[in-house]
């Protein structure tokens, strides 16, 4: 066990008489790899901000290598080394990769000219340690999400962490690019570097992590050795509720709502088939431009089909656009939801009729109060938790948010719902609730059909599953399969394409 570098007694933070956190203990070690995880709200971002000298405690001790710190600020926290990177990174996307890199360690020198031969050095040195391989003259606007990753990793290394707070660092990475994060982080806990990473999903953290604390609405919940954790009690202890972890298999049906016939489209995706009946939730994954995407928008006139057809309820559609998809009753919740299916600065009332607008209009205006009853019919149905209709969506949860991006599309009465990432960013709970949603939709009669990189969410909520490499369909199966059978798929050499 390593030495104690940052400890936390009783912490509380209040925000106008309101308790974000209610005496939270916490230690975390040197060259220990320590996680912290609870559902939306619960104060892990309040405890991140503290630990960093954003925000002063309303009661409570920190401790930062036996010293007691009172009156904390950022500054305070960076020259005791304590590193944040939080899930935007924080980097200029106009400077290049060694400027980002270098230019607090500029600023802290206080360097009057700057030299951008010492810069790349800064650099280079910063990426050695971690392995990185970036181009030092590249612009951040040209990365990837994971090399902007990789630079706030270097920025912060370079200033000789003794604490490194990762907030959510997966969220917009690919299975490969996590791992590849783990083997960085792995290398840095060798280096006796105390790290606190903030995740919720539990098969991700469970190979990395050498300690879990759990905390729920601002309460300590439960801490301990990772390996003392288990699928239930993880989220038992993020939610205090049971969930089933049983595979959806719903009643076989003889009912088509949509059959999609060799269908392609050059550099996109090649002869795609596959079909959907009544209950049927259907998973399509694949690695990170395998074209499974492009499927999904092909349904949404995001990508048309150049060749082949689709057909809804009996009827061929032709889908060339947006508007196509909407006239056959088709909706579509993108994996960005707050910059592609949301108007984040307006109300939920206006985000829910959105893309119904046209039953609202009467002679003269709108039909506000509808509008807002339906609005409400729909926040009780897929439980978004809000103060009213009439917030913006910005000031919601990532699950709520999710829910209104759903709640906009069922007001259309869909045929058809193609989801993207459902789940992108959710905690356990907000997930489970967003797996029922979808779950009764398709018994209901909607057609459901779900882009996800998320294994335990493709294979416990989808029957039909489609796995995608190089723009084909390379296996047709029910939700039989494991996790480790379709990694291998993916991972493994092209295999011809099998119907379950």
């Amino acid at each position: 066990m390593g030495e104690v570098f940052v400890e936390l007694k009783g912490i509380k933070k209040a925000y106008e008489g309101v308790y974000a956190l209610k005496g939270i203990d916490l230690a975390l070690r040197k060259g220990e790899i320590h996680c912290l995880a609870g559902g939306n709200g619960c104060g892990k971002s309040t405890l991140i901000k503290t630990i960093s000298g954003v925000h002063e405690p309303t009661a409570g001790e920190i401790y930062i290598d036996g010293q007691q710190m009172n009156h904390m600020k950022p500054l305070d926290a960076i020259e005791k080394g304590i590193q944040v990177i939080y899930q935007d990174f924080a980097v200029f996307p106009n400077l290049t990769v060694a400027e980002n890199i270098a230019l607090n360690t500029e600023i802290k020198d206080r360097t009057k000219v700057v030299s951008y031969k010492r810069m790349r050095e800064l650099a280079g040195k910063a990426m050695a340690q971690i392995g990185a391989d970036l181009n030092p003259d590249a612009r951040l606007e040209d990365l990837s999400v994971a090399g902007k990753q990789m630079v706030a990793l270097c920025r912060a290394i370079i200033n000789n962490p003794k604490l490194l707070i990762l907030d959510e660092p997966t969220t917009a990475l690919t299975a490969k690019e996590v791992q590849k994060l783990w083997g960085v982080l792995r290398n840095l806990r060798e280096q006796n570097i105390a790290i606190l990473l903030v995740d919720h999903k539990f098969d991700e953290i469970r190979p990395l992590v050498d300690r879990l604390t759990i905390l729920r609405n601002g309460e300590f919940v439960s801490s301990g050795l990772i390996s003392e954790y288990g699928h239930v009690r993880f989220q038992k202890d993020m939610t205090g509720h049971d969930f089933s972890t049983e595979k959806y298999r719903p009643e076989p049906s003889d009912e088509p709502i949509l059959s999609v016939e060799h269908i392609s489209s050059k550099g996109n995706y090649e002869d795609i088939s596959f079909a959907l009946s009544k209950g049927d939730v259907l998973g399509i994954t694949g690695l990170l431009g395998s074209g499974r995407n492009e499927i999904a928008e092909a349904l949404f006139g995001l990508c048309p089909a150049e060749s082949g057809k689709i057909v809804l309820h009996g009827k061929e559609v032709k889908l060339k656009s947006i508007k196509d998809a909407v006239k056959h009753e088709i909706g579509f919740v993108p994996e960005d939801r707050l910059t592609e299916g949301l108007f984040t600065a307006l109300p939920i009332t206006d985000n829910t009729v959105a893309s119904s607008l046209k039953k609202y209009v009467r002679a003269f205006g709108l039909k506000s109060f509808e509008m807002g009853e339906n609005t409400k019919t729909w926040m009780k149905r897929l439980g978004v938790v809000a103060v009213s209709k009439d917030v913006p969506v910005s000031s919601l949860s990532g699950g709520n948010a999710q829910k209104v991006v759903l709640g906009k599309w069922l007001n259309t009465n869909p045929k058809l719902l193609v989801l993207v990432g459902p789940s992108v960013g959710m905690d356990v709970g907000a997930k489970a609730e967003i797996h029922a949603i979808l779950r009764d939709l398709a018994q209901t009669g909607v057609g459901v059909v779900m882009v996800t990189d998320d294994l335990s969410e493709l294979v416990e909520n989808c029957n039909r599953i489609l796995i995608v490499k190089d723009h084909k369909i390379i296996k047709s199966s029910d939700n039989s399969l494991s996790k480790k059978e379709i990694e291998a798929l993916l991972m493994g050499s092209d295999q011809k394409e099998e119907e379950a």
